[in-house]
């Protein structure tokens, strides 16, 4: 027979380890589903729609948002060094910061360049320049990531 032996505090420690996961997790859902509207709200079309249609452009630029913002997260909660309330309220002030950043930035990006963004994630076809435009939201995530650390 196999005696197991936990430290006393073993139970109240996965009990705050899974409360972080969950709390982390609001916070990652929340700022993903504002960065996902903020780009919606900025871009001309109807971003969701765009998406749920399959037109290529808008899932790249949607997904090179999404996964810049997720970087943004988790540099933010790795750098709280398990501190959970500056943790969680790094995250929530780096990743709004984030979301301003890039959408400015991709705006920016579309004067400078001259691009029709609109047009680009409205074509059913792939767009070399969607790629650009993606990889502008992952160069500003990859940015403010490293800032936060």
């Amino acid at each position: 027979m196999i005696d197991l032996a936990l430290d006393p505090g073993f139970g109240s420690a996965i009990g705050r380890g899974v409360g972080a996961i969950a709390l982390y997790a609001v916070v990652g859902l929340v700022l993903m589903v504002f960065g996902f509207y903020a780009i919606d709200w900025t871009t001309p079309g109807k971003l969701s729609a765009l998406v749920r249609n399959g037109c290529p452009n808008a899932v790249i630029v949607t997904a090179a948002g999404l996964f810049s913002m997720a970087l943004i997260v988790v540099v933010a909660i790795y750098s709280s060094a398990g501190k959970l309330d500056e943790g969680l309220l790094s995250a929530l002030i780096f990743g709004f910061v984030g979301i301003i950043v890039q959408v400015a930035a991709v705006r920016l990006l579309e004067w400078i360049t001259r691009l029709d963004i609109g047009a680009l994630i409205e074509s059913d076809k792939f767009a070399p320049a969607s790629v650009v435009v993606a990889s502008a939201h992952v160069a500003l995530g990859l940015v403010v990531a490293v800032a936060i650390s």
